[in-house]
């Protein structure tokens, strides 16, 4: 497969405007259209509205204008999300035409590429399973065959941020998991909570990644070429985030790296390590996290405020999570079902679980997301809804709740700054206003993030 980075724009103190994004986007997308004899049809995949904070809607608008009449498809890379309504596809991609927009099906619309043999998964997880790995991608990407969309380039867009199956996440991970099957994405994600999250979060060459990495290797020539658009996105903080920026919101791009190959994702992956990954000195012994309503609607996103705190968490701590949006568990009606009658438990627990179990057995990426949902018996998660969970429902699969109109008096998001906080009371606490933007880590639990 070609090997070739466009851009690798990319520091820690960057705040890359949407005019330099645009120009720089933009120029490299004509480039690789030539390089490659663009004369086709190309498909787009985006994430979902689950990572609007990606600007990938951004760069998806931009490729809609500039590819003009050889834009294809817009596929927004689902994995097992639900589908994005019209209001959520105005909102992320207001300038893309939405007759192009096509619907991932994990279920259903999915070929098979190849198959890593269960050796090859053995070592790869240094035992933790022991199955082989299908290859799996939305049929439309292949370049013939049944179900084949004829296209003649993937434009694959998305963020590199720590991501507690890949390590980080995004680059082939967008193709095998984003537009993968049941069985890819049960695997791989129940292979990644078996060797363990603490050893995968924030790192760049993981077990999971390794299946990604081979899986593309031996069977990429059975898809077009692949244009990665990788962006890196932190928070301002400090005089950054001072008046002179308020019209620009609280975020900014720090990172842009385009090309095709490997090179630009580990180039945007050491970025997101400096810029994402916060090590801290000391543990957290309450932390209150925030769940943007209109972002987490079920506790199989929400848990992000689990995953990407547990290693900062004090043994005996608290994790508050305000979480005013939340409506269910799952994000189909199959995995609500398996969390409400399994609930979220020790690793060990659910690892012997669906040993044991046929039904849990039968959807791993179900079992992969209670071990990532548990604090593993080491601090409490007390989960603070509204109506569309009840603290009946929510005890039920092992969480504490919490009263959110109390806790929202107390911890009013809109007075606290992300990090430390102490209340006049003289309590002190870590707010985190939106999981989703990071990972934080007590130096010791980290264990060192060296790849």
């Amino acid at each position: 497969m070609m090997e070739k980075t466009y851009l690798a724009r990319g520091d820690p103190t960057l705040d890359i405007s949407n005019a330099e994004l645009d120009e720089l986007f933009s120029g490299v997308l004509s480039k690789a259209l030539a390089d490659i004899n663009n004369a086709g049809q190309v498909i787009i995949l985006p994430p979902d509205i689950t990572r609007f904070h990606s600007r990938a809607g951004f760069f998806t608008d931009i490729a809609a204008r500039e590819l003009s009449g050889s834009l294809g498809a817009v596929l927004p890379a689902l994995g097992t999300h639900m589908a994005m309504n019209v209001h959520e596809l105005e909102q992320m991609f207001p300038k893309t035409p939405k007759d192009k927009f096509l619907v991932h099906d994990w279920r259903n619309d999915v070929t098979e590429l190849g198959r890593l043999e269960a050796d090859f998964v053995e070592k790869a997880t240094a035992g933790a399973v022991r199955y082989d790995w299908p290859v799996q991608v939305n049929k439309l990407l292949q370049k013939s065959g049944s179900g084949s969309g004829g296209f003649s380039l993937i434009l694959s867009i998305g963020q590199v941020v720590p991501h507690e199956v890949a390590g980080m996440a995004n680059h082939a991970k967008n193709i095998f998991v984003g537009t993968g099957g049941k069985e890819a994405i049960d695997k791989s994600h129940f292979a990644g909570a078996a060797y363990g999250l603490e050893r995968i979060m924030g790192r760049s060459n993981t077990p999971v990644r390794t299946f990604f990495d081979e899986g593309l290797h031996r069977f990429g020539g059975k898809l077009p070429p692949i244009l990665w658009v990788l962006t890196v996105v932190g928070r301002r903080t400090g005089a950054e985030a001072a008046a002179a920026y308020k019209d620009r919101g609280t975020l900014a791009v720090r990172g842009l790296y385009i090309g095709f190959g490997r090179e630009c994702f580990e180039k945007a992956a050491v970025l997101a390590r400096e810029v994402n990954v916060d090590i801290m000195n000391e543990s957290v012994q309450r932390a209150v996290v925030y769940l943007e309503p209109g972002e987490f609607r079920t506790t199989w996103l929400g848990n992000k405020a689990i995953y990407r705190t547990r290693m900062a968490m004090s043994d005996g701590g608290e994790l508050l999570i305000l979480a005013p949006g939340l409506e269910r568990f799952g994000e189909d009606l199959g995995m609500d079902a398996l969390i409400r009658k399994h609930g979220y438990q020790p690793g060990t627990e659910i690892i012997a679980k669906a040993a044991a179990n046929t039904e849990l057995g039968a959807n791993l990426s179900a079992a992969a997301h209670l071990i990532h949902g548990s604090s593993e018996g080491r601090f409490t998660i007390r989960y603070c809804t509204g109506s569309g969970l009840s603290r009946e429902e929510i005890e039920s699969v092992g969480f504490d709740w919490g009263d959110l109109r109390a806790a929202q008096a107390r911890y009013d998001i809109n007075k606290l700054n992300p990090g430390w906080n102490t209340l006049s009371d003289g309590e002190r606490f870590f707010f985190i206003p939106n999981p989703a933007l990071g990972l934080w880590a007590e130096r010791r639990r980290f264990m060192g993030c060296q790849n």
